[in-house]
């Protein structure tokens, strides 16, 4: 039987969702959605989201399939792409002041915006090794500006976990990073068990930073959300950026907040349909 989906984008970072609030179980598996998210013989995406019920007081649960079939905590091009979506399928215009979606990174809160864009609450940075997780540093300690060895280059990193892990290093020219070849040594380092995602980083001025990514489970993409938070939280552990800055991905700007009052992470940013079918 044929599936209803819609294909959404955040700066590029493209997903098909799902309306799979009948069930808890996800309508498509991890195999399928590899087939569903290939490019030349699907419908392309970096991955397949699933509105689901709501559980533990929350609106709606997420989940979400990655274009190898793995399965990642949270996506923050991926929430804001969710929050449009609800409001769609609620009828609502967008108008709606937020939701509660559970996730396997804790309870997220996108609120959709006047103007389009989606803000979304993306809770509290965790930053002990512990946390992301690494063995770079002792579990208890935070991993700031550590060097790590790869491809037979030293890196200064710093981690962070926004509910997912991340590897955060500052370069002096981020266009001039090969990507394809040196993301994957990341991703698999052993340091890492979980794997990682890995955000190369060019500081502008302190209000302003340009991101790559290299994603757990999808390579190179467009944008990543909880990537530029992460990247922002970086920034401010190694007094090179201020607090709220704009991150420019290659598909776009995302607005990111570290909050002094609640110290909590808040990004900013589009979320648009691209077109609906059934695969």
């Amino acid at each position: 039987m044929a599936i209803e989906f819609n294909k959404y984008h955040g700066l590029g970072n493209d997903f098909i969702l799902i309306d799979n609030r009948s069930s808890s179980t996800p309508l498509i598996t991890p195999e399928a959605a590899v087939k569903w998210c290939d490019r030349h013989f699907g419908i392309g995406a970096d991955g397949v989201i699933f509105a689901l019920p709501g559980d533990n007081g929350a609106d709606y649960t997420m989940r979400i399939f990655n274009s190898d079939g793995s399965e990642p905590e949270m996506c923050g091009n991926g929430i804001r792409c969710l929050g449009a979506f609800l409001a769609e399928l609620e009828g609502l215009s967008r108008t709606k002041d937020h939701y509660r979606i559970h996730t396997l990174a804790g309870v997220m809160t996108p609120q959709l915006m006047d103007d389009g864009q989606v803000k979304v609450d993306m809770g509290l940075p965790r930053l002990l090794a512990e946390e992301i997780p690494t063995t770079l540093t002792p579990a208890d300690s935070k991993v700031i500006n550590q060097p790590l060895e790869v491809a037979g280059k030293t890196w200064d990193v710093t981690c962070v976990s926004m509910g997912n892990p991340h590897c955060i290093t500052f370069v002096e020219d981020v266009a001039a990073i090969q990507l394809e070849s040196i993301g994957p040594k990341f991703e698999h380092h052993p340091v890492f068990p979980q794997r990682i995602n890995t955000e190369f980083i060019e500081v502008v001025n302190r209000n302003y930073l340009k991101m790559r990514v290299w994603e757990r489970g999808a390579g190179i993409t467009l944008a990543c959300g909880t990537g530029a938070c992460a990247s922002l939280v970086a920034g401010v552990l190694n007094d090179l950026c201020d607090r709220t800055a704009t991150i420019e991905l290659p598909g776009g700007l995302l607005e990111i907040e570290w909050s002094e009052i609640d110290q909590r992470i808040y990004m900013t940013g589009p979320a648009e349909r691209v077109f609906t079918g059934k695969f």
